[in-house]
């Protein structure tokens, strides 16, 4: 399980490049993989490097008020595509270890796998623009030490975070820890759950 862990940074990282060879928030669909659990994990990756991305963008002071709109509804989306790819992780792991007979008394990890494999994917990306900024010729010294230090301990956090997933799918294996999913629930996505649209609804309604 540790190379399914290992593969992941790789696909990860292989998603980042990919995306910085287009640089546009708005892009085609480039998953070179077509199926499987490679497929899902570029998939999560370039979601994540998208947003990254936008939430720069919508940050800029000067903003038109109307593109900070759209980038809002945007953000709001890729939030929920975010959302659902974690799920498909997590019912690709939950088939994964479904042979594996585990007593309803084994303790629950704190989070479930997809959603630590999404740190993974956000560290990655911590990391690949965090190198940005060291190579960066007009960063004043202070700043620049400040941000190799930081490099220094993302890439700790990477090989840690690699480290613990890998143990928490050899709990599984073992028996020492079970699986299970909570499927989620954005209440603000859904028309008939957010009470602002659906009260609007019935106001219009009469």
């Amino acid at each position: 399980m540790h190379s399914i862990v290992r593969q992941a940074v790789d696909i990860f990282f292989q998603s980042i490049e990919l995306y910085h060879t287009i640089n546009s928030i708005y892009p085609q669909n480039q998953n070179p993989y077509h199926s499987g659990l490679q497929h899902i994990l570029f998939e999560k990756n370039w979601i994540d490097t998208i947003q990254w991305h936008v939430e720069d963008e919508i940050r800029f002071p000067h903003i038109d008020p109307n593109d900070a709109l759209q980038l809002k509804r945007y953000i709001d989306q890729l939030n929920q595509k975010r959302t659902d790819i974690v799920e498909e992780i997590d019912d690709y792991f939950m088939n994964f270890f479904q042979n594996y007979s585990i007593p309803a008394d084994i303790p629950l990890n704190t989070e479930s796998p997809a959603w630590a494999i999404d740190r993974l994917s956000i560290l990655c990306l911590k990391i690949y623009h965090m190198e940005i900024e060291v190579k960066r010729v007009d960063l004043p010294t202070e700043k620049l030490k400040f941000c190799q230090s930081r490099l220094v301990l993302l890439k700790e956090q990477l090989f840690d975070l690699q480290e613990s997933i890998s143990d928490l799918f050899l709990d599984f294996e073992k028996g020492n820890k079970r699986m299970k999913v909570y499927r989620q629930v954005k209440m603000y996505n859904d028309p008939s759950l957010n009470p602002v649209l659906y009260q609007k609804k019935k106001d219009e309604q009469g």
